[in-house]
């Protein structure tokens, strides 16, 4: 892909202004969101009710930080948006299984509340991506 304009690549590129600065490696923060519900899922107690929401939440959590690699080198703005958009369903759905968690494993709300906080934050990162630019 071409572009023209060095700030449009820049609007789709995953690269922070401080290249030591994680906050803004949405690849890194994604990947790592992944993990950490993997380790967290894994000191889960298995039944028939946890094991079904342990599939589903670690499908939805991890999907978040494929379609962000994914987005990260789309190739047009038209596929960024809709992959960015894809991170954003993706992200609400791990919310909403991670609140099924904390009702199926009350003893597990401490950890599922840290975690709901990231997808939450990641959510709204991902909605604000998908906001329309305000023209100059």
């Amino acid at each position: 892909m071409t572009e023209t304009n060095p700030k449009s690549k820049a609007q789709m590129s995953n690269q922070s202004q401080n290249p030591n600065d994680k906050t803004y490696d949405l690849k890194e923060r994604t990947a790592c969101f992944g993990e950490d519900v993997i380790d967290f899922v894994k000191g889960l107690k298995k039944d028939e009710i946890t094991r079904l929401l342990i599939s589903q939440v670690v499908r939805s959590a991890t999907s978040i930080g494929a379609n962000y690699m994914e987005a990260d080198a789309a190739e047009s703005k038209r596929d960024f948006r809709h992959k960015i958009a894809l991170c954003k369903k993706e992200a609400k759905e791990t919310m909403h299984w991670l609140r099924m968690i904390t009702k199926a494993a009350p003893g597990q709300k401490a950890s599922c509340r840290k975690l709901w906080q990231e997808v939450k934050e990641l959510t709204l990162i991902f909605s604000s991506i998908l906001l329309p630019k305000k023209q100059s």
